[in-house]
């Protein structure tokens, strides 16, 4: 009683101190929930222009959708770079003053099938017109916004039109450049010269330190920016069945091929039930004992596992063989028959004619031409059969004309009825003529499969409740371990392996050898995770995966062990050329050549545009400077590709003035089609983009 009078006087003051927590806890969830929340609304910038959140997840919604199993992360990428392209795209059309009538729009709108071929909005000519079109939209206004969408995207291509026409009208290709091509491609030279290549130098004689490597990305600094990164050190506790499971499993595997008695609860009497191997129902015993459905088809020995195919395909009718290993089960076959010829092996030549469903003719025939043309390639291949392949490549009016006319091996009744009867009709090797709705083709047998159909009973091979148990704790432990001690330690007293650091942008989707692991990239760079963090995650199909924040590399220059495979060959081969041109003394070729124990080589006509060496490769500063220094004369040490040279000059020819230069100039607008390709990239490459996306958990 005396503590229910206390708890009476100070009731005033307990429901203060409630409030107060209570409120606390309020406002703690506004704050954390986003109600006074520090993140943007905007997912990302580009150029200062703001990038809606609930219009970007619209969006990337609506391509996940579509996307044929794409992850959030993939859809939230082509996403991200449709609206970076659509930004900038907007920001050049307003800075060229580009603007669009209503006529560019319907023209747009009409180049979609839907719309302008949609009977609907054809007139009596069959032609698009527009005031059915219009008359359309006023009688459903349920369609109308959907209108206006389309209105909007059509806006944007019609602009995006006549921007790109703009730019293809810039380019254009001079006749000094054609002339130019023509001497890169005409102009030849034939040199003397010596090579020291840089694999005669040992590495440890030019070995590249980490200040070396920034120095040279400094140097390079647009080729090796990069964004913030987190190296993350991590650790696989696999989820695998244990020496024992695999012993249990063989055993229940042993246990089902004999009949068992088993206690019957609605009879209340011992039942008698069929094993493996006296059951009368072989696909109902399968399809309720194992783990893989009974499967009825005849198998090709190339589609039985290689180290069994051979003794299964010798087990007589009737017979068991196992138990053995495929792949994650272990499993009895029996065989249950064989098939002669059950799958065969077939090329053709198709020649197709006039109303005939084939859309690559090779040219076009009446039925007539067609059987005559036939008919004489039949004749050809029959006298020659070894012909097939290339008669097949020239004259076939189908995809198979690539492979030589090879179709592969295929079941009966895969192909149309003549061309299977033929084919499985006939003998190896046999050529004949046969007619489809295809038109006629020239067909050659060329290999026959027997197969087996077999009952096999498969038990997985699965880690028990226990041994999962087991991994589990054992993964815990080394997460609790690992948080109160030293990682490496940690993974040492538990003879656990640390994998190689993995390093990670803040969008990226893989992580190393284990493939898409978003979750474990978002928690890197949560804003909570620091250096030496560590935390455990699932990982199906793998087991438990223990992850520490290693190191965090800042947005700038790229990490030193990220840039070394790429950037040490090039300095290493800097110090290299640098030790071999000392040794390049001598005041001719010879004496060069006796000093450095190599010998004089010669090359002859090498141009500009093919600058080969012979056993060297493409080297074209060393071909360019043969070509430059003229006959006789001899150069000073060349740093090439793949080591040092001194050339000395034996002919130089110099191609007549190209008189005609029309066909070089369309070579170089071929190869410049592109060009105007490359113009987003380019502004992408300059724009300022905030990206944001990682707050919004994507």
């Amino acid at each position: 009683m005396a503590v229910l009078s206390k708890i009476r006087q100070r009731s005033l003051l307990l429901i203060l101190v409630i409030g107060f927590c209570l409120l606390a806890f309020i406002v703690g969830d506004i704050f954390s929930s986003g109600g006074f929340n520090s993140q943007s609304k905007y997912v990302g910038s580009v150029n200062g222009k703001d990038i809606n959140f609930e219009t970007f997840r619209i969006k990337v919604s609506n391509v996940e959708k579509d996307g044929q199993g794409m992850s959030s992360t993939q859809a939230s990428s082509r996403v991200w770079d449709q609206e970076i392209a659509l930004a900038i795209l907007e920001n050049q059309f307003d800075e060229l003053g580009i603007q669009v009538g209503q006529s560019h729009i319907v023209e747009v709108l009409k180049s979609d099938p839907n719309i302008g071929q949609n009977p609907m909005f054809l007139n009596e000519a069959k032609m698009f017109d527009l005031a059915k079109f219009q008359e359309f939209f006023k009688a459903n206004p349920a369609q109308a916004q959907a209108l206006v969408e389309r209105e909007k995207d059509a806006e944007l291509n019609a602009k995006f039109g006549m921007y790109n026409s703009m730019i293809r009208g810039g380019l254009f290709t001079t006749n000094n450049e054609a002339q130019l091509a023509y001497r890169l491609e005409t102009d030849k030279v034939s040199f003397d010269y010596v090579a020291i290549p840089y694999s005669s130098i040992k590495e440890s004689d030019a070995k590249v330190s980490d200040d070396e490597i920034v120095a040279y990305m400094k140097k390079n600094e647009k080729d090796y920016k990069a964004e913030k990164s987190k190296e993350i050190e991590y650790v696989v506790i696999e989820e695998k069945p244990s020496v024992e499971d695999d012993a249990e499993i063989k055993k229940r595997l042993d246990e089902l091929m004999t009949s068992q008695v088993v206690y019957n609860n609605a009879t209340k009497k011992n039942d008698t039930v069929a094993g493996f191997r006296n059951t009368n129902n072989i696909a109902d015993f399968i399809n309720s004992n194992s783990d893989v459905p009974f499967d009825s088809t005849f198998v090709a020995k190339k589609d039985l596992p290689a180290e069994q195919a051979d003794k299964l395909f010798s087990v007589p009718t009737g017979e068991f063989y196992g138990p053995y290993k495929r792949g994650n089960y272990y499993v009895i076959s029996k065989m249950l028959g064989r098939q002669a010829g059950a799958s065969a092996k077939a090329s053709h030549i198709l020649i197709s004619y006039e109303g005939t469903q084939v859309p690559a003719k090779k040219e076009v025939r009446t039925k007539e031409e067609a059987k005559a043309k036939a008919e004489m390639l039949l004749a050809q291949v029959k006298a020659n059969p070894s012909s097939f392949t290339s008669v097949a490549m020239m004259n076939s009016d189908d995809s198979s004309a690539n492979n030589g006319g090879d179709l592969g091996f295929f079941q009966p009744n895969q192909m149309v009825k003549p061309f299977n009867d033929y084919v499985f009709n006939n003998s190896i090797g046999s050529i004949g003529l046969v007619e489809t709705d295809f038109g006629y083709h020239i067909i050659q047998v060329t290999d026959k499969e027997d197969a087996i159909k077999l009952a096999t009973l498969a038990l997985e091979i699965k880690p028990s409740e226990k041994t999962t148990d087991q991994i589990y704790t054992k993964a815990v432990k080394f997460e609790m371990d690992a948080n109160d001690k030293d990682f490496a330690t940690a993974a040492k007293n538990g003879g656990i392996a640390i994998m190689p650091a993995v390093t990670v942008g803040v969008m990226d989707e893989n992580f190393g050898s284990l493939g898409a692991q978003r979750n474990i990239v978002r928690w890197a760079f949560e804003k909570g995770t620091k250096v030496g963090d560590v935390k455990r995650f699932e990982v199906a199909n793998v087991g438990n995966v223990i992850a520490r924040v290693k190191k965090v590399n800042d947005a700038g220059l790229m990490a030193v062990a990220l840039a070394r495979p790429s950037v040490e060959p090039i300095i290493m081969n800097e110090k290299k050329a640098e030790i071999i041109t000392k040794k390049l003394t001598g005041s001719s070729l010879e004496e060069m050549a006796k000093a450095n124990a190599t010998a004089v080589q010669k090359a002859a006509d090498l141009t500009l545009r093919t600058a080969m060496i012979p056993n060297s490769g493409p080297e074209p500063k060393v071909v360019g400077t043969a070509m430059a220094i003229g006959q006789g004369k001899m150069s000073k040490a060349i740093v090439g590709n793949s080591g040092v040279y001194v050339v000395k000059t034996t002919a130089v020819t110099k191609a007549e003035t190209l008189k005609d230069v029309a066909p070089y100039v369309q070579q170089i607008k071929a190869q410049k089609a592109g060009d105007a390709n490359r113009v987003l990239p380019a502004l992408k490459g300059k724009a300022d983009i905030e990206d944001n996306r990682a707050e919004f958990q994507y």
